[in-house]
């Protein structure tokens, strides 16, 4: 009976040995039950929001702070940079090292415009007296939309240790499984996102 190749979604990679694929197919099972943790915690964070939003302490609301237009633009930044990483994961699997090299820095790109479109909203409430101690509302908001940018800024630095390790190894069975294991990352902070969107932008324009 021959052997058949790894199946799962996302991790059957050309150019492989067969003892790559069981090494790939039980890491990325390992990372797959990191990101469960990281999904509680963010599940927590968005449970203590939906309890504070109201809690303006006599401050502004939602309704009169936040900017639907940049949380637009920041959430089409960050599903540009899920292509991308997607287009390289495609090189990835084709053993293009060229191809992977170049979506990986794509998706740093996008991924640091997006931390900076967020720092810049961040710095627009200040000046407007809408900081973290101003109520309990914008208190669980910081916390939950640093605690997602702090995950980007981590992704962004996983990226550039990637670039360096193709760079010194090539596409070793190492780099690609930690290449597949940054991308459920990503992804993951896309849909992540996507939540903060649902959640936190879009009843404030529907007020």
């Amino acid at each position: 009976m021959t052997d058949q190749p790894n199946q799962h979604p996302g991790i059957n990679i050309s150019h492989a040995r067969p003892e790559d694929g069981r090494h790939t197919e039980v890491t990325v099972f390992g990372f797959w039950t990191f990101l469960m943790s990281d999904a509680i915690i963010f599940a927590l964070l968005f449970a203590t929001y939906a309890t504070m939003v109201n809690r303006t302490a006599g401050g502004p609301t939602a309704a009169e702070l936040f900017d639907i237009t940049n949380a637009f633009i920041e959430t089409i930044v960050l599903l540009a940079s899920s292509f991308t990483f997607g287009m390289g994961a495609v090189a990835l699997k084709e053993g293009r090292v060229g191809g992977v090299r170049l979506w990986l820095v794509v998706s740093l790109v996008l991924g640091l415009v997006f931390i900076g479109l967020e720092l810049r909203e961040f710095a627009g409430l200040a000046a407007r007296g809408a900081t973290a101690q101003a109520s309990g509302f914008l208190s669980s908001f910081y916390v939950l939309l640093s605690t997602h940018g702090l995950h980007v800024l981590f992704g962004c630095l996983w990226i550039v240790v990637m670039l360096a390790q193709i760079s010194v190894f090539g596409l070793n069975r190492q780099v690609r499984s930690r290449i597949l294991r940054l991308g459920l990352f990503w992804h993951f902070l896309d849909l992540v996102w996507i939540v903060i969107f649902t959640v936190v932008y879009l009843p404030a324009v529907a007020t």
